[in-house]
């Protein structure tokens, strides 16, 4: 029997009820005769506390509270790819209803047929989480049927090959003492709870974003952890939805959690337009949106970075490779802080609650390369934005974040301002993990990528110094091979870490097109340095044409096109011998008489 409570006080989305049965901490409740979403979040003797999760305007003191028995839970299954959805997992855009109406927030009744063929027959034990079948909707993409994590135990019967909603019972596993099983396409899980996998894998590859600055200098692992912080107008969102457009990942997972409606509504908009460069079809096929924008019950907020990274760990569990855009954890965490002052809690660093640091932990830390129960093997990365107020990275959010994450890429106000994308700080980023993608690099035909990262990143330190310098004495003032270095760090910066977001060709990046680039500009430094050595001037260095060139590589030349780059690099070899061989003539003139 479910257990009731009668509300007594209730402040925005928190209220308390004295109880007339026991509830359970986390249990998920039913508020009101609407039947509004909420969750126990403390129990006081005859008194619980509940968090929300939707709209209380109209709610009275007396309105029932009834217990659902389980923890807040969300539907996975075939329906969620290609889908829009709120915090709590409930779809948005249908044409025939605009609105999310209050109440009824576990699934509604979902009239898609899906087709389903079986992979085993009745009679067989089933281990938990095996595959026992196949779905898809429509000509979408195939995906597995397993059974729940939690199930294991004899196949009593399941159904033949056909068209079946995704409520549908279809199979029977008889799990012994503990009765038997029905399983549907659609399963429930709690939000809050890892799905568990076989094991933990190390990560020995990194997960391909398409931008040069964030590939080649500071990777992310394919199942790793990374921020992106950034004040107002840095290009957090652009930077996620350009990761989500061309990253490497099998799925996309894309969280507007607490942004504006405007561009939540330009992402719902422009993703079910955009072509997936994989299959020449739409990439809303392999992506789902969840959507929470800053006008929506706070509350449901908080538990929208649980649903997003517990519909990862579903794709994950088939096998596949997953990438979760989380933007921003900063709202996440100001709705974190609105509810706990109604709670009445005790505020720590900056207002925020004292566990904000341990709800971070708990989100970061279910990113993993693993080996699911079935023995394939899946990943989730979790990407998550930060906004600081005032671009401060001292504060709370981003400083707690640090500990959990082995990318952080910070993005600059000075470069956004100037135009410069992605507009991340090369010298207030880093990457833990990127010495252990040497050996991935070196396969893919780059075995001097590890020593050219470490060259690049010197480069740009050097120069920084040196600009300081220059601002005091005047940059003629400083002596060739400096002038040089100034050079070179400017054209790293254009030809290989600006990269044209509007650029059919340059938006995304392939490795094999980003080690050949960072290659032919190695290559141009030696050559420059030669140079310099000899005596050349540094304004003819400058005004060879295979500057502007190397400048331009990124928007001229195509992945298919790589021959280019060597036709490239033969120029320029070219264009420095002539420099080379005139210099040595100019010295081996005869003096004219006076």
């Amino acid at each position: 029997m479910n257990a009731h409570a009668r509300a007594r006080w209730m402040s925005g989305p928190v209220l308390r009820a004295r109880c007339s049965s026991p509830f359970c901490l986390r249990e998920a409740v039913l508020v009101g005769p609407l039947g509004l979403l909420g969750e126990v979040v403390r129990i006081d003797h005859d008194e619980i506390m509940v968090q929300v999760y939707e709209d209380t305007s109209g709610l009275r003191p007396d309105v029932d509270i009834v217990g659902t028995g389980g923890p807040l839970a969300v539907p996975l299954g075939p329906a969620l790819l290609g889908g829009m959805f709120d915090g709590l997992l409930r779809p948005l855009g249908r044409t025939d209803d605009p609105y999310i109406h209050p109440g009824g927030a576990r699934a509604e009744a979902n009239t898609t047929l899906f087709q389903f063929e079986p992979l085993i027959a009745a009679g067989v034990n089933v281990q938990a989480g095996q595959q026992i079948g196949r779905a898809r909707a429509g000509n979408g993409p195939w995906q597995r049927v397993l059974s729940p994590p939690d199930v294991s135990g004899k196949l009593l019967q399941i159904a033949l090959a056909g068209a079946y909603p995704d409520d549908l019972p279809l199979a029977e596993i008889d799990r012994g003492a503990q009765g038997v099983r029905a399983v549907a396409l659609r399963e429930y899980w709690p939000v809050r709870t890892p799905r568990p996998v076989r094991r933990r894998l190390p990560v020995d590859a990194p997960l391909i974003t398409g931008q040069r600055i964030l590939d080649s200098l500071f990777p992310i692992a394919q199942g790793g952890k990374a921020a992106i912080p950034g004040g107002f107008g840095t290009g957090k969102t652009v930077l996620l939805e350009a990761l989500a457009r061309g990253c490497s990942a099998d799925v996309i997972i894309y969280l507007g959690c607490g942004e504006r409606g405007n561009e939540i509504a330009g992402v719902l908009e422009e993703f079910p337009q955009l072509i997936d460069p994989r299959s020449g079809r739409s990439l809303m096929e392999r992506t789902v949106i969840i959507a929470n924008t800053s006008n929506m019950p706070v509350a449901a907020r908080e538990a929208s970075i649980y649903t997003a990274v517990t519909v990862a760990e579903h794709f994950r569990d088939q096998g596949l490779h997953v990438a979760l855009m989380a933007d921003s954890t900063s709202r996440w965490a100001e709705a974190l802080r609105e509810v706990s002052g109604r709670f009445g809690e005790l505020p720590g660093e900056g207002g925020y609650p004292a566990y904000l640091a341990s709800r971070l932990a708990d989100f970061y830390e279910r990113a993993a390369r693993v080996e699911t129960l079935d023995g394939s093997m899946g990943s989730v990365t979790l990407i998550g934005a930060i906004s600081p107020p005032s671009g401060d990275l001292s504060e709370p959010v981003t400083t707690h974040t640090k500990r959990y994450v082995r990318a952080f890429w910070t993005l600059d106000a000075r470069r956004a301002q100037a135009r410069f994308y992605p507009a991340v700080h090369p010298l207030q980023s880093y990457s833990e993990s990127a010495q252990d993608f040497a050996d991935w690099w070196g396969q893919q035909g780059n075995d001097r990528w590890w020593p050219l990262r470490k060259r690049f990143l010197a480069l740009l330190e050097e120069q920084a110094r040196l600009q300081r310098m220059a601002r005091i004495i005047g940059k003629d003032a400083l002596p060739p091979r400096q002038q040089l270095l100034l050079l070179s760090a400017e054209l790293l910066d254009e030809g290989f870490l600006r990269q044209s977001a509007f650029s059919a060709l340059d938006r995304v990046c392939s490795p094999a097109k980003q080690g050949a680039m960072m290659q032919i500009i190695a290559r141009w430094m030696d050559l420059a340095e030669l140079a310099v050595g000899r005596g050349v001037p540094l304004a003819l260095i400058a005004a060879l044409p295979s500057v502007r060139a190397l400048k331009r590589m990124g928007e001229d030349i195509d992945d298919q096109q790589m021959e280019r780059f060597k036709t490239l690099q033969t120029r320029l070899e070219g264009e420095f011998a002539a420099l080379a061989g005139s210099a040595q003539g100019g010295q081996n003139a005869p003096a004219t008489a006076g």
